[in-house]
């Protein structure tokens, strides 16, 4: 997606960001005290003034210091507002989780056939909203939502233009990495199933991480791609670990449902301040891996990697792995353009609070990228209560 492009779709949601920055370090109290004794007498430099004379800067030291405390003021207040707003439009559910795919139909056969995803419904989206959501003038796309367990997917097939495959030299730690975390009862069953099916092998075969990493041992894992390259995961809970549905899977089947999407980021503090302190997302855990065994599942030799779990209050999680070694990891195209196969999206919805509903739409879509690059799509809903009193 072209720059300018991102940059009218982010028009709205830019104002926040900058709010956020600017107040999320509010000047302290011991800033006037270091810098009182400039003010109350002497020179700018902390030398005495000649007897019976003012410092030549005087006036224009208390002009500075009349806009410190104007600037003071406006910084608690616009803190106050960010952190009511941050309160009012917070991210209650992660999903449907888009993958844009070149070919629908092969796609669907993969991800019902091979994997046991149920279509809920196909629709088009075409039209004057897809325009302004995209930026692309006779945007077109075909869309297929499936379900598994209660998580849903959404195939897209963007008509408009051909997409780029994903590049033939990706690796696991490249920026527009991403996948979706498949949860199975039974490893050894989901991987014997996949490899009838001759999926495409990321993994050497199943990992086991190891007990020595409290947050993340014992849990098994294994990558394989679709048929145009997406990475995809199946992983496995032992008790204990990961969500506790998880461990209710009498009469489930081999595959129960989509635990979380992971994206690579460049600096997980960065993300932190946009996923959490923005969106409202919440950590949910964290945890530090590397070894043979993320070697063998990753295929990144030397990979270490910080990884950090966010939820909101349903829908799968959004997982950072921030690389730590080795460095290269590339930064997604800053041509890259929304039909194109790496460009995956996340479906964020979030509440708003609005005093005159009547005057607004009851929800809006806004096309956001995070930090790093990443496609969301934020819903904006009024909450449940204040959308039936506006429809009276």
């Amino acid at each position: 997606m072209h720059n300018d492009t991102v940059s009218l779709l982010q028009s709205d949601a830019a104002p926040m960001r900058r709010l956020a920055k600017r107040t999320s370090h509010p000047r302290r109290p011991t800033r006037m005290r270091r810098l009182a004794p400039a003010v109350s007498g002497g020179n700018r430099d902390g030398s005495p003034s000649p007897a019976g004379s003012r410092p030549a800067r005087f006036f224009a030291c208390g002009e500075e210091w009349s806009y410190f405390f104007l600037g003071a003021r406006l910084t608690v207040w616009l803190f106050l507002l960010a952190s009511a707003l941050a309160v009012s439009a917070a991210v209650k559910e992660v999903g449907p989780i888009r993958i844009t795919v070149g070919d629908l139909d092969q796609a669907m056969h993969f991800y019902t056939e091979v994997l046991p995803f149920r279509e809920v419904t196909r629709f088009e989206e075409q039209g004057r909203p897809l325009k302004n959501l995209t930026g692309t003038a006779g945007a077109r796309a075909r869309v297929a939502r499936l379900r598994l367990g209660a998580e849903q997917i959404e195939l897209v097939d963007w008509l408009h233009a051909e997409g780029r495959p994903i590049p033939a030299d990706s690796r696991s730690f490249d920026h527009w990495f991403q996948h979706i975390a498949i949860v199975v009862s039974d490893m050894d069953r989901a991987y014997e199933h996949l490899r009838r099916h001759r999926v495409k092998h990321v993994s050497t075969a199943p990992q086991t991480l190891p007990d020595w990493n409290p947050n993340a041992g014992g849990i098994k894992a294994f990558y394989f791609r679709d048929p145009e390259d997406h990475v995809l995961e199946i992983i496995w809970f032992p008790p204990g670990k990961g969500d506790p549905r998880w461990q209710q899977t009498d009469g489930r089947g081999t595959f129960l449902g989509i635990d979380h999407t992971a994206i690579v980021v460049g600096d997980t503090e960065r993300s932190l301040a946009f996923y959490r302190d923005e969106l409202g997302l919440q950590v949910a855990g964290a945890s530090e891996n590397h070894g043979i065994e993320q070697e063998r599942l990753n295929q990144v030799f030397g990979a270490r990697l910080r990884i950090t779990a966010l939820r909101a209050k349903s829908g799968p999680g959004i997982e950072f792995l921030e690389y730590i070694t080795p460095p290269g990891g590339r930064q997604i195209p800053a041509d890259r353009r929304i039909e194109d196969l790496a460009s995956w999206m996340v479906v964020l919805h979030e509440d708003f609070a609005d005093t005159d509903l009547k005057t607004r739409a009851a929800a809006s879509r806004r096309l956001l990228q995070d930090p790093d690059g990443h496609s969301l799509l934020v819903l904006r809903e009024p909450p449940k209560s204040a959308a039936a009193e506006s429809s009276k």
